[in-house]
């Protein structure tokens, strides 16, 4: 059996391997992180397994996990964040937004996209997006008559 497929099934799973695969990678000197990252501009290849829709989640969720802490906008291009959304929201496999969301009717307001059944929470599909995958950044985007309840999934108080 491969070792990565050792290390998920130890790890409890993708998002518990990924996790420590981090923290195993932070303990590297900043400076190879940094090269690292340098290297990898412009490089194009996907991992193997991970589809351009996987690959679309990836670019879109963690570029907004660099840029809104630094507070350097990079506007979500609304046609690749509407199918990012439908990814994480069929996969049963990653983030578990449907089982987290279930109750909840999420609507975007600057795309046609909508999926759920319950009380309205509504807001560009990037914050949407951000939702779904867990982040609390873009929440105080949200409104409807779930937006509070839904906030609170993520542990976020009105």
């Amino acid at each position: 059996m491969p070792r990565a497929v050792l290390e998920t099934i130890r790890a409890g799973g993708m998002e518990g391997a990924i996790h420590a695969a981090a923290c195993r990678h932070a303990e590297l000197p900043t400076e190879r992180i940094i090269a690292e990252i340098r290297e990898r501009i412009g490089v194009w290849r996907p991992l193997p397994m991970v589809t351009y829709r996987g690959s679309a989640i990836d670019y879109l969720v963690h570029l907004q996990d660099i840029a809104i802490p630094l507070g350097r906008p990079q506007p979500m291009p609304v046609d690749v964040a509407a199918v990012a959304a439908d990814e994480v929201w069929r996969s049963p496999r990653i983030f578990h937004a449907r089982r987290r969301f279930a109750g909840y009717r999420l609507v975007a307001t600057d795309a046609e996209w909508s999926t759920g059944q319950g009380p309205d929470v509504t807001g560009p599909i990037s914050a949407i997006l951000l939702l779904l995958t867990g982040r609390r950044a873009g929440l105080d985007r949200l409104s409807g008559p779930g937006a509070d309840a839904a906030r609170a999934t993520l542990g976020v108080r009105p």
